[in-house]
């Protein structure tokens, strides 16, 4: 190769198609090159320098083999590491539906179960409500019979004590007589007795004879209605009984009728209350059976995700287990290629076959290189080649074809005409592999920005989701502490409400045995003092024959305090209802204290078991998204790892791809001026004439051939 500039302007390295113009970092491609043209300069043999380059490449080969080692390494344990991740999430969310399913089972069968007894209840009520419809109506008509039995009671009273009075005063007035006892046969049809009824008409029809057998004149009548008077009288009393028996029957049955409504009612109103707990049990579980089928729906979505990310996965990780055994392969066996090469080069069949020979080749070489250069001539087509070239560096700004201009001048016709060749196959190479290049760059840039821009935006996504994970948790937190709270509150006021009906019982125990120890003092206390007053009724008489002279003892007989004996016995005797009556309300009181305690505490267990699952369903959230919080920030950092590769890969790219300067059109077409340039040179060593761009081109290009000449 000599020391020609020619193996200077433009050197590519053929394995990554680069072009290295003006390079400060030669490949070994590019330094076998320089190190076989300048064997002439230095005294290591060019078999040496290929071994020491094989074995930069097998050192550079074993050095990236390793670094892929660790990185597959790092992404073997990722994988591991993700798919034992999203099998425990799939595990947890199939767990969780099942759970979800059971409880929605359990809440639709209590649920139905509930209805069944609500519509228990509603018949229930219906019945009470027809049964005391049906009281009303019969205590209405028992009202009314009672109503009209009790005015012809009144008003068969009333024309009695109107015919007593008028026999007693009217004895004589016949006529008189006969409208009583007429308006009485009348208005006690209904209630006289028969006999009497037949004593009347009897006694009637008898003074109706007497009027008309009596002469006008007579007045010496006896009077015939004594037993009449005794009769009536009889009967008055009778029918008064009779009222005031009909009127205590009427007020039984109106006791027996409000007892009975009172019950009923009583019965209904605790039916109404049990109905409408269990509707607000109901509604409360048809809730959360709500609640629960969106939450087995969410599960089930979250669960297909994951199977379908951990299927993807596995695939991805299968295919990357399979490229990198391959290339670890292919690396292995490319190392051990150049090995074996270096083995051979390193033998003595070649190396020591280069000491010993090619030292003196090269030697030989130059001195014939010499003794061509000084016995060639030049033509006058190679100075003219010369000028040209020069004019077309200058016009083009192009140190390449300044350099062959150069060379033109100095080197033999021969070598000018090999070297213009060489050189216009050099620029055809760069510019094919200029164009790859720019295809190579422009793949990649293009790649690069995809996936700058998708890893830019799965960050922000990322970041949004763990900023509504962390917001998500904290509300749920802030509820979970306020449901705390709450149930804190219940166990408090069912701990004061245990702690008052203890101390209610205590004393409604109490006050009931306290009455029914009273009760039976005092019906002792009855029956010793009625036993003793009754006895003391009979126990003394008056003495008689008390001396005038004896001192004043007492004039009537003594019988004991009976006056003041019946009020203390009145007095005991309402001191014992008052007794009985405290029993009673004692207890009527502590059967509803005990019942308002036993709901208020249902209704609090109830409460604070609801807070309860609450609490265990937005604590279990809360782990759930703490695990995705976790994961979603493990794939962040992944991600943001991934752009800072992508970023720095395109900062590596931008050298090559995006450097300033001339840009890539501007270069082809100096290259294709060049090229055209060299052509138009060849063409004028071969003799063809071409037309000179400019005058002052073609006096220097006279001048240098006279010079020639």
């Amino acid at each position: 190769f000599g020391s020609s500039p020619l193996l200077e302007p433009q050197l590519v390295d053929s394995q990554f198609g680069i072009s290295l113009v003006g390079s400060s970092t030669p490949t070994p491609a590019m330094k076998l090159i320089l190190s076989v043209a300048c064997v002439s300069a230095t005294a290591v043999t060019p078999t040496q320098k290929v071994i020491q380059l094989l074995q930069e490449m097998m050192a550079k080969g074993k050095e990236e083999k390793e670094a892929e080692e660790v990185k597959f390494a790092k992404f073997s344990q990722w994988c591991t590491n993700m798919e034992g991740s999203k099998s425990d999430a799939i595990a947890k969310e199939k767990a969780t539906i099942e759970e979800l399913v059971a409880e929605i089972e359990k809440l639709n069968a209590d649920v139905k179960e509930l209805t069944g007894e609500i519509s228990e209840l509603d018949q229930t009520m219906t019945t009470l409500k027809t049964d005391i419809k049906a009281a009303t109506s019969v205590r209405g008509m028992e009202k009314s019979d009672y109503v009209a039995t009790h005015t012809d009671y009144s008003e068969s009273l009333d024309a009695l004590d109107r015919a007593i009075s008028v026999l007693k005063k009217n004895a004589h007035d016949s006529k008189q007589t006969e409208e009583s006892f007429l308006q009485l046969s009348r208005t006690a049809a209904n209630i006289m007795p028969q006999s009497v009824q037949r004593a009347i008409a009897s006694f009637l029809q008898m003074q109706s004879t007497d009027i008309y057998e009596q002469a006008p004149e007579a007045h010496g009548y006896e009077f015939q209605g004594a037993g009449i008077i005794d009769m009536l009288e009889d009967l008055k009393n009778k029918f008064r009984k009779e009222r005031s028996g009909l009127e205590k029957t009427e007020l039984d049955q109106k006791h027996d009728y409000e007892l009975l409504v009172q019950t009923l009612s009583d019965e209904i109103e605790a039916a109404t209350k049990t109905r409408e707990r269990k509707a607000a049990s109901k509604a409360k579980k048809m809730k959360r059976a709500a609640e629960a089928e969106g939450e087995q729906k969410d599960e089930e979505a979250d669960l297909a995700a994951d199977s379908e990310y951990l299927a993807d996965l596995k695939s991805e990780c299968e295919v990357k287990h399979t490229d990198f055994a391959a290339r670890q392969k292919l690396r292995g066996e490319e190392i051990e290629a150049i090995g074996k090469a270096i083995d051979i080069l390193s033998s003595d069949d070649v190396s020591g076959a280069a000491e010993r020979n090619l030292p003196g080749l090269v030697q030989r070489g130059s001195s014939l290189l010499q003794l061509r250069r000084r016995s060639a001539e030049y033509s006058p087509s190679q100075a003219k080649v010369a000028v040209y070239l020069q004019e077309q560096s200058a016009r083009l700004g192009s140190a390449l074809l300044a350099q062959v201009a150069e060379s033109a001048d100095a080197d033999p016709f021969k070598k000018v005409k090999k070297m213009i060749k060489d050189m216009i196959i050099k620029l055809k190479e760069e510019a094919n592999e200029e164009a790859e290049h720019k295809g190579w760059c422009d793949t990649e840039l293009t790649t690069n920005q995809q996936t700058r821009d998708r890893k830019t935006s799965q960050v922000e996504q990322a970041q949004a989701s763990i900023s509504e994970l962390q917001a998500s948790n904290a509300k749920l937190t802030a509820e979970v502490e306020e449901l705390q709270a709450e149930i804190a509150q219940l166990e408090a006021g069912m701990a004061k409400a245990t702690e008052d009906r203890a101390a209610e019982k205590a004393k409604n125990k109490a006050a009931v045995e306290d009455a029914k120890a009273a009760q039976v003092a005092v019906a002792n206390a009855l029956s010793v003092l009625e036993e003793f007053y009754s006895k003391a009724k009979g126990a003394t008489a008056l003495a008689q024959g008390v001396k005038e002279d004896a001192p004043e003892t007492f004039s009537e007989p003594y019988n004991g305090q009976q006056g003041e004996s019946g009020g203390v016995v009145g007095m005991l005797e309402v001191i014992q209802s008052d007794f009985a009556r405290l029993e009673s309300d004692t207890e009527a009181s502590e059967a509803e204290s005990k019942e308002e305690y036993e709901k208020f505490m249902g209704d609090s267990q109830t409460d604070k078991a609801v807070k309860e699952t609450e609490i265990k369903n937005k604590n279990d959230k809360i782990t759930r998204q703490a695990e995705d919080l976790s994961q979603t920030e493990e794939s962040l950092a992944d991600t943001e790892k991934e752009l800072d590769a992508a970023m720095d890969y395109y900062e590596k790219l931008k050298p090559s791809c995006v450097g300033g300067g001339v840009n890539y059109d501007d270069r082809v077409k100096q290259r294709e001026e060049e090229i055209q340039s060299l052509k138009e040179a060849l063409s004028i060593l071969k003799g063809d004439d071409i037309p000179m761009p400019i005058e002052s081109g073609r006096a220097d290009y006279e001048t240098g051939a006279s010079h020639q000449e």
